[in-house]
């Protein structure tokens, strides 16, 4: 993806490229295509390829799974660091309190306004991940997404 001048809300979600949409949809035709088989003429052969095709597609799905499990950690990971640098010495106890979404709403939250925000949050004013982003106001771009 190529990066744009400035990231905010309404621009930071990454879309799939058109390759991995039209990677899913071959696949979703062939296991359509694969259940046919086993309808017109019932066969080892032609279960099998179900079963294949089948296995593919939910690969497909844990390998993007995967990718976007290991990406919260290392912001989970990110996060944690930054707070720790950056919030007043009374907040740094209780980084532990955030969840992950919510670390994962705070990192775009610039450097000035993370401890302004963490107070919120902490404070049960922001709880979810869309209004954390929402509340965000100097936008730390990240372009470096899974």
């Amino acid at each position: 993806m190529a990066e744009q001048a400035s990231q905010n809300y309404s621009n930071h979600v990454r879309k799939l490229p058109p390759l991995f949409i039209a990677a899913f949809l071959i696949l979703a035709i062939n296991l359509l295509w694969s259940i046919y088989g086993v309808v017109r003429s019932l066969t080892f052969e032609s279960i099998l390829q179900v079963f294949f095709t089948a296995s593919l597609i939910v690969m497909f799905f844990f390998s993007r799974t995967f990718a976007l499990t290991v990406q919260d950690r290392l912001i989970r990971l990110e996060e944690r660091m930054r707070l720790e640098r950056l919030l007043p010495t009374e907040l740094r106890p209780r980084i532990g309190e955030f969840s992950v979404k919510q670390l994962i709403g705070m990192r775009f939250a610039s450097d000035a306004e993370l401890a302004g925000l963490a107070r919120e949050v902490l404070g049960g004013k922001l709880k979810e991940l869309d209004e954390i982003k929402r509340a965000v106001r100097d936008w730390r771009a990240d372009w470096q997404r899974a």
